[in-house]
């Protein structure tokens, strides 16, 4: 397959391309799977944003999810609705890159959305005195899949 091709979507149930894009566009916490050293997958719960292509992540550039990815860039980010509404879920399986520029700037935009004004600016507080150690993970979909 292309690197440049569309991703491949399949649903259990129907879900429509722009319903996909709609649910990954809300505020949500995602599971970000990478893959160790020995082939063996580890999940963490991560921010993320969703421009209808990609999705992005912020993080430290020490962080071991760095070092998993630059070895091995092989990722899936898990996206759901929460206990008590009616089941929803997009999963989308690709491959990762970090970027080098652009952390701090997410960082930014994603406290405003995940956090409470009170709680955003003591974080961004404490997050700009490191703004340089911050990085973004773009996760381009292979496959895109939803239930």
């Amino acid at each position: 397959a292309r690197m440049d091709a569309a991703p491949q979507r399949s649903a259990v149930r129907t879900v429509t391309p722009e319903q996909q894009d709609a649910f990954l566009r809300e505020t949500r916490i995602a599971k970000l799977a990478t893959l160790n050293a020995d082939g063996s997958p580890t999940m963490v719960p991560v921010w993320f944003d969703w421009d209808g292509s990609t999705a992005i992540v912020f993080t430290s550039r020490s962080s071991p999810k760095v070092r998993r990815i630059n070895a091995d860039p092989r990722v899936a980010l898990a996206v759901e609705q929460p206990l008590g509404v009616t089941e929803a879920w997009v999963t989308i399986e690709g491959t990762a890159a970090v970027e080098e520029t652009g952390g701090m700037e997410l960082a930014r935009r994603l406290a405003q959305r995940y956090y409470s004004a009170e709680r955003a600016a003591a974080a961004l507080a404490d997050w700009e005195k490191m703004a340089d150690q911050w990085v973004v993970i773009r996760i381009t979909p292979k496959r895109i899949r939803s239930g």
